[in-house]
């Protein structure tokens, strides 16, 4: 049975998300982050990411961590990309070829998206947005992934989907870290083939579902 650690309000709805995409049963572990709780050592505490209990499943004190039988995996994309080669179907490489490109996407949205992207969504969890500092850090920020949403956009045209024309955990992985950058409509616009397929991910049920979930959940 695949366990879970990890709100829907963090980088384990990338892992709820593929979960319900390959139709495998999964128990879910709420773990909030440690900065949500006034006292996260306190007796009462809900359970969090410094939390001892959930510390001897990921010592590094992030969410998500998954375990899936017994195997502990603590780094959502990787997570993705182990479901899909164990689990199989069309979300999985279907050969060599196609594993080495969803590794390569994967890692690329990790390093050359995600770090601008996370500072996008800080800005606005901080509330700070409409400050000139905060207008001026997402500023920087979408200017920096201007090239990043380049590379995809050329590698889109004539495609539907980022690898073998079908949709793959490739596609899911990138598009829950674009999805950081949804704030930013304009560079969206100056990439239509992107703005496509992003919607076009997120149009998929499973999607939703885990959307409807996360937003049960307390910002």
């Amino acid at each position: 049975m695949l366990t879970i650690y990890g709100v829907y309000r963090s980088r384990a709805s990338r892992n709820y998300w593929m979960a319900r995409e390959l139709g495998i049963p999964f128990t879910s572990v709420p773990v909030i982050q440690a900065r949500r709780v006034a006292d996260p050592l306190a007796v009462d505490a809900p359970v969090n990411t410094k939390s001892p209990g959930f510390l001897s499943i990921n010592p590094m004190g992030l969410i998500p961590a998954i375990d899936d039988d017994g195997l502990v995996l603590t780094e959502s994309l990787a997570n993705n990309l182990y479901l899909a080669r164990k689990y199989g179907g069309p979300l999985a490489p279907a050969d060599l070829g196609e594993d080495g490109q969803m590794g390569n996407w994967t890692m690329w949205a990790a390093t050359e998206v995600e770090p601008h992207a996370v500072k996008i969504i800080l800005a606005y969890d901080d509330g700070i947005e409409n400050t000139p500092e905060g207008q001026a850090r997402i500023a920087a920020c979408a200017q920096s992934l201007e090239k990043a949403f380049s590379v995809l956009e050329t590698h889109l045209k004539g495609r539907d989907y980022v690898v073998g024309n079908r949709f793959t955990v490739a596609d899911l992985n990138l598009a829950e870290v674009f999805r950081y950058t949804m704030s930013q409509t304009a560079l969206f616009d100056r990439h239509p083939h992107v703005k496509a397929w992003l919607a076009r991910c997120q149009s998929r049920p499973c999607f939703k579902a885990m959307m409807e979930e996360r937003l049960k959940e307390p910002e």
